[in-house]
């Protein structure tokens, strides 16, 4: 993959420090087409696969924007999920070493006096979940009118019935001349227009899931019934190059899975929207560290979260429709390595899943375990 552009002079120097640290040299595709244009305060609406640089496209220039000597929450980015929220928090703290920038989150499940507190140093920065930022709102702890620039990460997720109320509440209590930035690996026509009718002639940024990003990853699956979902679940876990995500579509199957694999004593962790903070970042942390090779999820945890090593990504459930597919498999196969698809399918769901990888130009290998590994089957 070449990239022609480097990061731009102006911006500042704390910027700069920690580019050259990071070992950074190419900005990505969505990162060079993005920055300039944000740069200039306009609204974006941007559409760029999952791991191709989304975050510091639209952070990188909110940072270079930021007065760190005006004590008020300057730009506010509001996520769909506790784990992107703190992934996106890690983000601004490690891009603004040296600046005096201070970023908070504002999540649900925290303590919410704590948050207030935190909110009375006056921070530039604020990462948070459409419920708790209206909560704070709501109760004036939170005062966005010198918002200069409001970002909707992984929009399709939040311009949704559920979150609605809360994104016109947001922007309703945000400076209306605010520069606005809505992106997500998916952007559906419908979501695109609705951002449109938020915004001042917003410039749309598409990039194409990048075929070398497909190309690194191997896409398989396995015919099994509903009840021999787990025990395969379990052989793939227990492969030797294993380190992976397993996705369900609900809290219900989540816990299904988990279940046998706690019976067979095999080391897991699980994360859904109904666990409490302390549990999901626990479950984050033994993930990350590989204490726990499988995290079973719904897909709150295809949202944003970035774990580059992974080399499974493991639909225990169809997903509902090529977007699904695209941001369960987008986990995989990160900066330039190489990663594993593997859905499991019921007999019925087979002629689903096909339609899906057509759709998606995508080529499925029928697959089946084969001396600890997986193997095609033979036509």
């Amino acid at each position: 993959m070449t990239h022609s552009a480097i990061l731009p002079e102006t911006m500042p120097a704390f910027i700069h420090d920690v580019w050259q640290s990071s070992g950074f040299t190419e900005l990505t595709p969505i990162q060079e087409k993005m920055i300039p244009s944000a740069m200039q305060q306009k609204d974006i609406i941007a559409e760029a696969p999952t791991g191709s640089g989304k975050t510091l496209a639209y952070l990188l220039p909110a940072l270079a924007d930021t007065d760190p000597q005006a004590k008020q929450p300057q730009v506010l980015i509001v996520v769909s999920s506790h784990e992107l929220a703190m992934q996106v928090h890690t983000e601004i703290q490690q891009w603004s070493k040296g600046s005096k920038i201070q970023s908070v989150p504002l999540i649900g499940g925290a303590n919410v006096k704590r948050q207030e507190e935190k909110l009375k140093k006056k921070p530039q920065f604020i990462v948070g979940t459409p419920g708790r930022l209206t909560e704070h709102i709501a109760s004036k702890k939170l005062k966005l009118h010198e918002l200069s620039q409001l970002v909707f990460d992984e929009a399709d997720q939040l311009f949704t019935k559920e979150h609605r109320g809360a994104v016109d509440s947001i922007i309703k209590a945000s400076k209306r001349d605010c520069q606005k930035i809505v992106c997500s690996a998916t952007v559906p026509e419908h979501i695109e227009e609705e951002a449109k009718n938020l915004m001042n002639t917003p410039e749309i940024i598409r990039i194409e899931l990048d075929r070398e990003l497909l190309e690194n990853m191997t896409h398989r699956y396995l015919i099994a019934d509903r009840r021999e979902k787990p025990k395969l679940l379990r052989k793939l876990a227990g492969m030797q190059d294993f380190y992976g995500i397993a996705f369900t579509n609900n809290a219900f199957d989540a816990d299904f899975f988990s279940e046998h694999l706690q019976y067979h004593k095999r080391p897991f962790a699980l994360l859904h929207g109904s666990a409490n903070k302390q549990a999901r970042e626990q479950a984050m942390k033994a993930f990350r560290s590989g204490a726990s090779p499988l995290l079973i999820s719904t897909d709150v945890a295809s949202r944003g979260i970035d774990v580059p090593e992974l080399t499974y990504v493991i639909s225990l459930d169809l997903p509902n429709d090529v977007y699904q597919y695209k941001h369960r498999s987008g986990r995989t196969a990160r900066a330039g390595k190489t990663g594993t698809v593997v859905s499991l399918v019921t007999p019925g769901e087979e002629e689903r899943l096909l339609q899906i990888a057509e759709q998606l130009n995508l080529t499925l290998r029928k697959s089946r375990f084969f001396h600890g590994g997986l193997a095609d089957v033979p036509e």
